[in-house]
């Protein structure tokens, strides 16, 4: 069996770059980056030169010379590859993932899985049709000791199913040169929405890996609020579950400083979350109980906080490529299936269609009437290709 996995990154942009420096520091032991890939020259050789000189970038590794190309279809038929990982503009990763696939090649597609679900799902079909090869999408935010252990207390059921679920999510301050480094960015042409799309889709991820899908999505979405925009940059969503709970999600790139506030309410415990801290408080009663037998109206239900130990690192995009590399070598879990990019995006279609329509979504989505309006969307965009200079910017703060 093959020590390492040959790997080829498919766009060399901002996050492409940083895969493809962590395998030069020596970080993803059962990789080998063989070949890069890019449309724009000037990108493929920012990477070229990084791995003929990995020092310059902090890499331990020894130079060499990377293959390039600036055709993904050319790359995946050179046989110069294992699999892949996809870094490219949200639009093309169905299609990307689906043409490696078709090709024998195993897939880490980074996130958002797409833009809409109707082609994620064909994404989905196209995955299942080859089981033998490894699908796996980047939801880094998986990994943090944090939302592993909320999400292990939640599922577990031992403190009874959920009864409210909030997360104020306002960290993401944005000025308006960051919308101005690209002309894909902030357009519904070029990256098919704003905060819910670019942002949140870790978020939103972790909400439906922690509580599982909401039922029904009501929401605000408002687009060019804090910006010269035309996706959204303010977002309220209130959800429905199926045994009753509800939930609000708040998310903006205007609020300075912002916020992350996540807090769940279970029938026997709360938890809240604030900048990655946990806090765990058991309630002496089950809450659906003591609601009803309770003699006293102004009872109160008493609760004492429960010590936490969070367990193992917040390895981020590194212990995600290395779970991949580890799935394909010998079967070990991956952070995330692939398959499962549809969720978070559902919930971020659903908002949408609810914003768009001014109307309660119930899920799952008319995925028809959601296509026909963003395709409305995009016919009224100012996306124009090339017209401002794109910037490569350092985005490992932003992990």
């Amino acid at each position: 069996m093959a020590q390492k996995v040959r790997l080829g990154i498919i766009g060399i942009g901002n996050m492409g770059y940083g895969h493809l420096t962590n395998y030069l520091r020596g970080a993803l032991p059962e990789i080998e980056v063989t070949a890069i890939c890019d449309v724009r020259e000037d990108r493929l050789e920012r990477g070229r030169a990084a791995c003929a000189d990995p020092a310059s970038v902090g890499g331990t590794v020894a130079g060499y010379d990377v293959k390039c190309f600036s055709d993904a279809a050319e790359l995946y038929r050179s046989g110069a590859v294992d699999a892949v990982l996809v870094a490219t503009p949200h639009y093309s990763h169905p299609p990307l993932v689906i043409d490696a696939l078709e090709n024998g090649l195993h897939v880490l597609c980074e996130k958002p899985a797409g833009v809409y679900t109707k082609q994620v799902r064909e994404m989905n079909e196209c995955a299942d049709r080859h089981p033998e090869l490894t699908f796996a999408i980047d939801y880094n935010q998986r990994t943090n000791p944090t939302y592993r252990k909320i999400h292990d207390i939640v599922r577990s059921g031992k403190y009874g199913e959920l009864r409210r679920f909030n997360w104020y999510i306002t960290s993401w301050f944005r000025t308006q040169a960051y919308y101005d480094s690209g002309d894909w960015r902030a357009t519904w042409a070029g990256e098919g929405g704003g905060v819910l799309l670019n942002q949140d889709p870790h978020q939103l991820d972790l909400w439906q890996w922690i509580t599982g899908m909401p039922s029904k999505i009501r929401a605000v979405c408002r687009e060019g609020q804090w910006h010269d925009i035309e996706v959204e940059d303010d977002v309220v969503i209130y959800a429905e579950y199926a045994n009753g709970a509800n939930g609000v999600f708040v998310s903006t790139t205007g609020d300075c400083p912002g916020n992350n506030r996540l807090e769940i309410n279970l029938d026997r415990a709360r938890i809240v979350s604030v900048h990655g801290d946990i806090h765990v408080y058991e309630l002496e009663h089950p809450t659906a109980e003591y609601i009803k037998e309770a003699k006293d109206g102004f009872a109160k239900n008493d609760e004492h906080e429960v010590e936490v130990e969070l367990e193992g690192e917040n390895d981020q995009h590194v212990g995600v490529c290395n779970a991949f590399a580890a799935n394909i070598l010998r079967g070990e879990p991956l952070i995330a299936d692939g398959r499962e990019g549809i969720n978070g995006l559902t919930i971020s279609n659903a908002a949408f269609l609810s914003s768009w329509t001014d109307s309660e979504i119930v899920l799952p989505i008319d995925e028809d009437l959601f296509y026909e309006k963003l395709q409305g969307k995009i016919a009224g965009s100012r996306y124009k290709k090339n017209v401002r200079e794109q910037v490569s910017d350092d985005m490992s703060s932003t992990y």
